[in-house]
């Protein structure tokens, strides 16, 4: 047994690795992954030897006796891109083995059969790989639909899936796509997928290009196929993508605009709703003297509730603002005050041509 203090957390680590279908790791990949855990954890990094000896030793010489599988794959040339060479390989032949893996007792049986029968209930997500074996595996029933999501149903059923899969497995895909104005001509790009979002019934991708690394947001209707990358190298998002996307409504992010205050007032017919409902995580809603001081300024606004929200300028937050008619008046600031009357107006002039 290589003799080191953190010999258990390396087989830990790469016994997660060798059972990972959806990468293929050399000894230096293994290495780099084990000495990145390494660090988290405040331990020291090992050597390239010392990884081939734990390999050895969990094929050959241990208790476990791990069939390994050595194999080979072409992969672009360093030195010439137009050019392939040979990546040696290792992972379990099975995907399913684990040097720690233990039988289930009851109880945990029990919770992990309930989660997945909550799961398959969801409506509007498609299974994802593995879920329906292991169901079987532990005899989850389904018999009653407890909890449903509002459907959008994708052309490509699986898409949602094979894409929470990358993003887990930090995995670099190619994607084939397709616009709404050109549908009959397909696209690719190369992309580092971070996160799913789900805004107004439809499914949007949050990645970087592989090129430029501008972040992207790639509405999943239109997207045609999925190609795994597991050769690429994946670069993770510094920080948190989800927080590039706090200061708006929606998925459509100008990073040049900035966060504005935004006053509005809404009618008793909708007060109830908005408050229940927030337009914006941001929002506040006046009483006491602010609401007094409101109620001054705008006299001809009668019972309702003042609110206010912080965010950038989208087309979302217009449409949204728009959405709610003569129930929701914006106040401040001018220019989304006046892009709400653009959108009212030509509306109106659009029913007058049909109306005459």
């Amino acid at each position: 047994m290589p003799a080191n203090k953190n010999t258990v957390t390396r087989y830990y680590i790469l016994d997660k690795l060798l059972a990972n279908r959806y990468h293929h790791y050399s000894v230096e990949d293994l290495r780099q992954h084990v000495n990145e855990e390494l660090k988290e954890l405040g331990q020291e990094p090992v050597s390239r030897r010392t990884i081939e000896l734990d390999l050895h030793y969990l094929e050959y010489e241990g208790p476990f006796l791990a069939e390994i599988e050595h194999y080979q794959i072409d992969v672009p040339s360093q030195k010439n891109p137009n050019k392939t060479v040979k990546k040696s390989c290792h992972r379990y032949a099975d995907p399913s083995f684990s040097i720690f893996k233990k039988e289930l007792k009851e109880d945990e049986k029990y919770l992990l059969s309930e989660a997945l029968s909550l799961l398959g209930q969801f409506e509007g997500l498609p299974n994802l790989d593995g879920l329906e074996t292991l169901r079987k595996s532990l005899d989850v029933k389904t018999d009653r639909q407890i909890i449903s999501f509002t459907k959008n149903p994708l052309e490509n059923s699986t898409l949602l899936g094979e894409l929470f899969t990358a993003i887990s497995q930090k995995q670099v895909v190619e994607i084939h796509y397709h616009r709404f104005e050109a549908p009959d001509e397909e696209r690719q790009i190369t992309v580092h997928p971070y996160s799913l979002k789900e805004y107004n019934r439809r499914w949007y991708l949050m990645a970087t290009a592989d090129t430029d690394k501008k972040i992207l947001i790639l509405a999943l209707d239109r997207i045609d196929s999925v190609v795994p990358l597991p050769a690429k190298g994946y670069a993770s998002f510094d920080g948190d993508i989800s927080e590039r996307f706090e200061d708006i409504i929606g998925v459509t992010l100008h990073e040049d605009r900035p966060v504005q205050p935004i006053l509005f007032w809404v009618s008793d017919h909708s007060k109830d709703y908005v408050a229940t409902k927030p337009i914006h995580e941001s929002q506040r809603h006046y009483s006491g003297e602010r609401e007094k001081g409101l109620r001054q300024q705008y006299p001809m606004l009668e019972g309702g509730y003042f609110f206010s929200i912080e965010c950038v300028e989208n087309y979302e937050l217009i449409r949204e603002l728009t959405s709610f008619g003569e129930d929701l008046i914006v106040l401040s600031p001018e220019d989304i005050q006046q892009k709400v009357i653009n959108k009212i107006n030509g509306m109106r002039n659009k029913y007058d041509f049909i109306c005459k």
